[in-house]
């Protein structure tokens, strides 16, 4: 059994800096593009693999928000990744705490600035909060932010409220990111469309239907993945025109 009053700041920096693996820093800086002019310029590495950074930092949970504040603050991606994993624990288990963790994390969108760190954090947080709400205006009002990690925060934790079966509000970020410029949203798009189509083929293929000619091409290619090759040729062609 865990002594909890072992489980400090300090020791949890140093449990996952034990965890390192020095070799794995240059791909991970390369894969998450953190090379000058990329979307991840400038963020750091220890090179801590997920699963064992949730196994350590799910335990941390219960440390004072401050203190999980200092670890998202932080210059390292693995420790800010750790302060979201940590967060997604405490959402699940401080039921009487979550529109604190939420309040907490819209605060601190900016230091939840590369993919994994949304993707592995805003379903479990703001989408499974918002599924509580009467409506998705929450998601709505960051889908229109000038800050394209909020606009992937919008759209991906839309996931939560597609696996209830509600998908209105994917159908409207979706519509509303038809023209967006960037690579990262093109693809958080055509994967929640991908997604609600697992559930309602009907719905994809209505959104389809009607914006596949102006969808950019990755979006495309990833909502329609899991159709037939028939399907994926019929809209990739239209695309195409």
């Amino acid at each position: 059994m865990t002594d909890n009053s072992s489980l400090t700041l300090l020791s949890w920096q140093q449990q996952l800096q034990a965890a390192a693996q020095p070799e794995k820093v240059a791909i991970l800086s390369s894969f998450f593009k953190c090379g000058k002019g990329e979307y991840g310029e400038g963020d750091l590495f220890l090179g801590i693999t997920v699963p064992v950074n949730r196994a350590i930092s799910r335990l941390y949970y219960l440390l004072p928000l401050d203190q999980i504040a200092a670890m998202l603050h932080s210059p390292y991606h693995e420790f800010r990744l750790g302060a979201l994993l940590a967060l997604v624990r405490r959402y699940e288990r401080c039921k009487a705490d979550r529109a604190q963790i939420v309040d907490f994390y819209l605060q601190n969108t900016r230091y939840i600035n590369n993919w994994d760190l949304v993707d592995l954090s805003c379903p479990k947080i703001i989408g499974e909060y918002v599924l509580t709400q009467p409506d998705a205006a929450m998601l709505m009002r960051l889908s229109r932010s000038k800050d394209m990690w909020e606009q992937r925060i919008a759209i991906v934790s839309t996931l939560t409220l597609i696996r209830a079966n509600r998908f209105d509000t994917t159908i409207a970020i979706a519509e509303s990111y038809l023209s967006h410029s960037h690579d990262l949203i093109h693809k958080a798009t055509g994967w929640m469309l991908r997604e609600m189509g697992k559930r309602s083929e009907q719905h994809l293929t209505a959104f389809l239907q009607s914006h596949a000619e102006q969808m950019p091409r990755t979006a495309l290619r990833y909502a329609i993945e899991r159709l037939s090759p028939d399907q994926r040729t019929h809209w990739l062609s239209i695309k195409k025109r």
